[in-house]
């Protein structure tokens, strides 16, 4: 009864959005290199929330509460990923072995991520499971105000940005490709790299697009899939979706809600 009327509003304003675009378009005010551009971009973005959507919709779909730390359980693991990279780039490992570098750097903070969701859920959430609904909610907010203040006072406020890995530190990626540098542009068997980004032509469009578009687009597919089948095709998917529909009945079942 719901999905429909919301499904109706999306695809009317996706529609809306499209023609308010193809009309600038066509009218001069908006090139379409550019709105190709900006959709690659919406795209990449919109991937990283998605992903994040989805932890929110799984928690909130099984246990019915908000968790509103989740964002600062991200967190965590983006500040041991910029440090343990900081820490490998200083050692040169970055430059040398960028892809095992990158991988040491991703499952850091993969790792912190889950140590941090692990803790809270056995600190604040399990304890609270039998609770009214209101009482995990505020112990939510607290759980969010206490992990911003706790990395607020360790870190503090000053921006940091994570070491620039463009595509010229790949080299042991392409082991068959000859890279050649002509006036301060990196040519690589045809492969354009300006600046880390690639010079892709689409239907007469000319178009300058950042690689890690289309990496974190294709991680983000990647995931997607994993937890698809992880929920759709695994016991342990067909138990969540079980408590999700009908938790008293789940447990008569046999399935551990708990």
């Amino acid at each position: 009864m719901i999905r429909s009327p919301l499904r109706l509003i999306a695809m009317a304003l996706l529609v809306y959005i499209l023609i308010a675009a193809m009309s600038r378009i066509l009218g001069g005010d908006y090139r379409a290199d550019q709105f190709a551009r900006q959709l690659i971009f919406g795209l990449a973005q919109g991937s990283v929330y998605a992903l994040i959507a989805l932890g929110y919709t799984l928690v909130y779909g099984i246990l019915l509460m908000i968790n509103f730390a989740h964002g600062e359980v991200f967190m965590a693991g983006a500040y041991i990923g910029f440090f343990v990279i900081t820490a490998l780039n200083n050692a040169g490992l970055l430059a040398s072995q960028t892809l095992l570098a990158l991988l040491i750097t991703i499952f850091s903070g993969v790792a912190a991520s889950v140590i941090v969701a692990v803790a809270l859920e056995r600190i604040a959430y399990r304890p609270l499971r039998n609770a009214p609904r209101l009482v995990p909610l505020i112990t939510a907010i607290g759980a969010s105000i206490l992990l911003q203040q706790l990395f607020l006072r360790l870190f503090g406020v000053s921006t940091r940005r994570y070491p620039d890995v463009s595509l010229y530190a790949f080299p042991q990626l392409f082991p068959d490709l000859e890279c050649t540098t002509i006036d301060g542009e990196t040519v690589c068997r045809g492969i354009d790299l300006i600046g880390g980004r690639y010079d892709v032509v689409v239907f007469g469009l000319q178009l300058r697009i950042l690689p890690i578009h289309f990496l974190v687009f294709f991680l983000a597919l990647t995931f997607m899939a994993i937890l698809w089948f992880i929920v759709q095709r695994t016991r342990v998917g067909k138990a969540m979706r079980a408590v999700a529909e009908d938790k008293a009945t789940a447990a008569l079942m046999g399935i551990n809600v708990d």
